[in-house]
């Protein structure tokens, strides 16, 4: 390994299932939120003792945990806000991840073994409004989507040393300003920065004029559609090398409402691009391929660089569709054999007797494998699967390890 600091991995998960599937492939650290307070309200979240057995699983694997409390409170959220802070303080997160200035004091007083780690909700765009979270009692500061590679660079070299700069570099992108966006909570009532959003910005649009009453005229943005606020999402995995020139700490990757393959495929990439820049620069460059290929294997909605490379214009930022590109469903996470060479499986999509799927595996690798046999709890034999979440145990031309994912290549995939 050369010489340099080695950035931390952070990845999101919106249930104790996925938080497991995180640990597991690659995260040094995972961020969640409760039940209360965070900025995902339509994710599954964590209750109390799902977070403390979430907790328990990370650490005891050497990951940390952070939790988001991230909401604009209003004043009748304090209170409340007082009795979750001194819950969390007794299950021992790493790190709580806050937006609100009232919300950090309450944390810092309630919470004084916990670092502090100030969203991006919070529109953190110059090296002076780090140093005011530093004065605080911040430890980490995590950038606005805004912000460019070289702004990064300039906030690192005028902040204290030891503090902290997190940056996302996969995902989704609001096409507001860092999600301080009020169009939801225009058009339905729920408020996106108390974690309510509809996602308007995904929608498609539409004019009218006024004498003419339910005549739509389509706003034309170009010759493939109308999709005006529709952004595309971020992906950085063919950037590593300035990100590390950049000085940031921790890199994260968006997706408290995703599925476990995509946490799992996303983090398992990123890990890889991450281990191999460490050994060199040779190693990452000459994986760059396998890389590219495998982030596209995620769900994703087309991919740009954001805002890192300076401001983009709407060809390389808007995506004109509202529909994602998605190259394997999900089967499944393989749970504990029988013995007798079958594993327990929570059925997640549909799958038949005599499919080809692949296991995938933490390291990297993918082993194409074939279904034997399925049958439910009670022992009867079936072809399929054509219940979501069914109990199945499964048989497998090689079987996987516990914790291992099932995925099948969807159609549209394409080398």
């Amino acid at each position: 390994m050369r010489n340099i600091k080695r950035p931390e991995l952070l990845l999101p998960a919106g249930s104790l299932e996925v938080l497991k599937v995180a640990v597991d492939y690659g995260a040094d650290a995972v961020y969640i939120g409760g039940d209360v307070f965070s900025l995902r309200a339509k994710a599954k979240n964590f209750t109390r003792g799902e977070m403390a057995e979430g907790i328990a699983y990370a650490h005891e694997r050497g990951v940390k945990v952070h939790v988001t409390a991230n909401i604009l409170a209003h004043e009748y959220d304090l209170e409340d806000a007082r009795k979750y802070f001194s819950e969390l303080a007794e299950l021992g997160p790493d790190a709580l991840i806050i937006s609100d200035p009232g919300m950090f004091m309450l944390a810092k007083e309630l919470c004084p073994d916990t670092e502090l780690h100030v969203s991006t909700q919070a529109n953190n765009t110059n090296s002076g409004t780090f140093n005011f979270w530093y004065a605080q009692g911040a430890k980490r500061v995590v950038c606005a989507r805004e912000l460019s590679l070289k702004e990064i660079e300039s906030i690192r070299k005028n902040i204290p040393a030891d503090m902290e700069v997190e940056c996302f570099i996969h995902g989704a992108m609001c096409i507001s300003y860092s999600g301080r966006c009020l169009l939801s909570a225009y058009f339905t009532g729920r408020d996106a920065n108390r974690g309510a959003c509809t996602h308007p910005c995904r929608w498609k649009y539409y004019v009218t004029e006024e004498t003419r009453p339910g005549v739509y005229l389509p706003i034309e943005e170009n010759e493939r559609g109308t999709f005006i606020f529709n952004s595309r999402d971020l992906c950085m995995i063919e950037h590593i090398p300035e990100l590390m020139n950049a000085g940031i700490d921790s890199y994260k990757i968006e997706g408290r409402m995703k599925t476990a393959l995509y946490v799992a495929m996303v983090g398992r990439t990123y890990r890889k691009a991450i281990d191999w820049y460490m050994q060199s620069e040779e190693e990452y460059a000459g994986h760059k391929e396998w890389l590219r290929q495998e982030i596209r294997k995620c769900t994703y909605r087309q991919y740009s660089t954001g805002f890192y490379f300076g401001k983009p214009d709407e060809n390389s930022q808007i995506y004109d569709a509202n529909t994602y590109v998605t190259g394997y469903r999900y089967l499944g996470c393989a749970g504990e054999g029988d013995g007798k060479g079958s594993v327990f499986l929570i059925q997640k999509n549909k799958f038949c007797v005599g499919d080809e799927i692949a296991i995938m595996k933490p390291d990297g690798r993918d082993v194409p494998v074939k279904v034997i046999g399925i049958r439910d709890t009670e022992g009867n034999k079936m072809d399929s699967c054509p219940h979501a979440a069914q109990e199945l145990w499964v048989e497998l031309s090689e079987e996987p390890k516990q914790g291992d994912i099932l995925r099948v290549r969807t159609e549209e995939y394409t080398e």
